[in-house]
Order: structure tokens, then sequence, then C-alpha cells
């Protein structure tokens, strides 16, 4: 089935972040493989896997005394829609990540645009580095939503309106809001996953308090998730020991 032209489509407007686990290689036997071969040489995942309380001990001891990496033999790719704000704060993480995003020099931008939740929190009380968010009220949230939508409608009507006189994609973007949703492929080790929930989550067992964005925090709870189901030693001691990346 063809693909709808971006010039046939009416802006619509989403809260939600999506995260699919595309390809991975990565289970906790790696980092056992990985630890093992300064003592014991190469092992078989048999090996490897015939002691399972050795097994969650030695993983347990690395994350503990930061032994680091270990946990960098492994690759999970992502593929991840959110809005481009999103993006701009995944690429301050360097180390150990890969990043193919969708381009708009080389293809009409949809317009799929971002609009808080009800459960966002619209309104910061206190000042930089130290202040809080609180429930923002209902004329704040109509206000909200309407003036998003708004602007995003005359944002996207101004970039048709340029590809309709012929202007080049890569210049007739410069007018489309960081609330536009893009998409990326993602890829990463466990240790730099790990790096990026510390950093983008909020969590009771955090050993370093974090606060950050309520919509990076979204997608870094979908990726945690589906981290977790293929590494459950690694993920527990990463809890275990305050989230603190080894």
């Amino acid at each position: 089935m063809s693909e709808t032209p971006a010039e046939d489509l009416k802006p619509s407007f989403r809260s939600e972040v999506s995260v699919e686990l595309v390809k991975h290689s990565a289970a906790d036997t790696d980092v056992l493989w990985a630890a093992r071969v300064s003592t014991a040489g190469e092992q078989s995942l048999e090996e490897l896997s015939k002691d399972p309380e050795r097994s969650k001990g030695l993983i347990n001891y690395l994350m503990r005394d930061r032994h680091g990496s270990p946990f960098e033999h492994n690759s999970m790719t992502f593929f991840i829609s959110a809005p481009i704000f999103v993006f701009r704060e995944f690429m301050r993480h360097r180390a150990g990540w890969s990043y193919n995003e969708e381009s708009g020099r080389y293809r009409e931008l949809h317009p799929v645009f971002y609009i808080p939740g009800e459960a966002r929190k619209l309104v910061q009380e206190g000042r930089p580095g130290k202040y809080v968010f609180v429930e923002g009220t209902q004329a704040q949230q109509e206000l909200t939503g309407r003036v998003m939508e708004d602007s995003y409608r005359q944002a996207y009507e101004a970039y048709q309106e340029m590809l309709a006189a012929g202007v080049a994609r890569e210049v007739a973007r410069a007018v489309l809001p960081v609330g536009l949703y893009s998409s990326m492929y993602a890829t990463c080790n466990a240790r730099s996953l790990m790096h990026f929930l510390g950093l983008r989550t909020q969590h009771e067992l955090a050993k370093v308090p974090s606060f950050p964005q309520r919509e990076i925090e979204m997608v870094g709870e979908q990726m945690e998730q589906q981290w977790a189901q293929l590494m459950p030693l690694t993920y527990a001691a990463f809890n275990a020991n305050g989230r603190v990346a080894p």
C-alpha cells in the first residue's frame, strides 16, 4: 500500500510516545561470558548457566563495584516515535549510542504534533535547580491545548505553502516546531542504557536523584520495561545498587 502524501493529511495531535524493541542481542549470559574470560578463558553457555546463584552474585558484584565493561557486550535497537524536543535531549547521550532519525531533507514531514495529556503537570514552581512541577488548572489545560493546536496548524500551513511554491524541503522545514513528531532507531548496550535511565527517569530506588522532563522519561520507562525482560539479573542488580550505571 502506498503512503499517503503529507499534503493530503490533516494535522493530528498526540500525547503519548511509542518505543518498539526491533532487534537485540542481549542476555545476562553476555555479561557473564565477558566477565569470566579474564579468569577462566572461553566458556560455553551451558557452563555459564549451570550455577544461577553464582551468576546472580557475579553480576551484582560487577554492578556494585562498578566494573562496567562486561555490560557492554550486548546490543538493543529501539524504534522510537516522539516529539523532536525529546530527541534533542536524547542526543546528549553519545557514549555507547547510535542514532538514525527520519530526515526532513529527504521526505515531506507528516503533521503529527504533541499536546500534553491531562496527567502532564504544567506549572513549574521554584527557581532553576530547585523547583517542582504541579498540576495545572482546567483553564491552563484548555489554553495549552488551544494555543498549541493553533500554532501547529499555522506552522504546517506555512510549510505546505513553501513546498507548493517550490521551496526545498530542507529550507521549508525551518518553520516547523519542536512539538512535531519524529522517529528514529536508537541502538545501545546495557551499560549505556543504564546511564540513560539513571538520568532520565525518577525512581524510588535511585541513589542519585534525577529530575527529567516528563516526555523523555516516558520513553525511558518503555525502554526499561523491555530491557528488564531481556536481562533480568542485570536489571535486578541495577536496582539493588541504586540505579547507578557501572
